[in-house]
């Protein structure tokens, strides 16, 4: 186990109510988890989110913290937050990383594991 690391695990799902498809707009939310898996206490400073459609326009979210929040968490303990995004395309993948201080001033990146979003037509039943 490294000293310092952050687990991010991401659950991803469409937006019906959110979207307008005839006008190329596609809504959805994720929720993320983040554990410290290190084993110094750490703190998530900034976003860096790399957000593809599937016709392969890219776009590039960076900020600080996530939905208003800079958690700092010792190990094993974690951190949820649910936020949103928007496609012109029907599926798409996201993925990035967090930009982290351990509480030692150490600077290290946390990886966002790649996911992918798609709507699912087949539950607007």
């Amino acid at each position: 186990m490294s000293a310092y690391e952050f687990s991010v695990d991401v659950q991803p799902r469409y937006l019906p109510e959110q979207s307008a498809p005839e006008e190329g707009v596609f809504a959805f939310a994720y929720t993320v988890t983040i554990r410290n898996t290190g084993q110094v206490a750490a703190q998530l400073i900034s976003r860096h989110w790399i957000i593809t459609d599937a016709n392969g326009r890219v776009e590039e979210v960076k900020g600080l913290g996530v939905v208003g929040h800079q958690p700092l968490l010792k190990p094993g303990e974690g951190f949820e937050y649910t936020s949103w995004t928007r496609l012109a395309t029907p599926r798409g993948t996201m993925g990035g990383s967090y930009f982290c201080v351990a509480e030692d001033g150490e600077r290290f990146e946390a990886p966002i594991p790649a996911f992918s979003l798609a709507a699912q037509r087949n539950n607007l039943h």
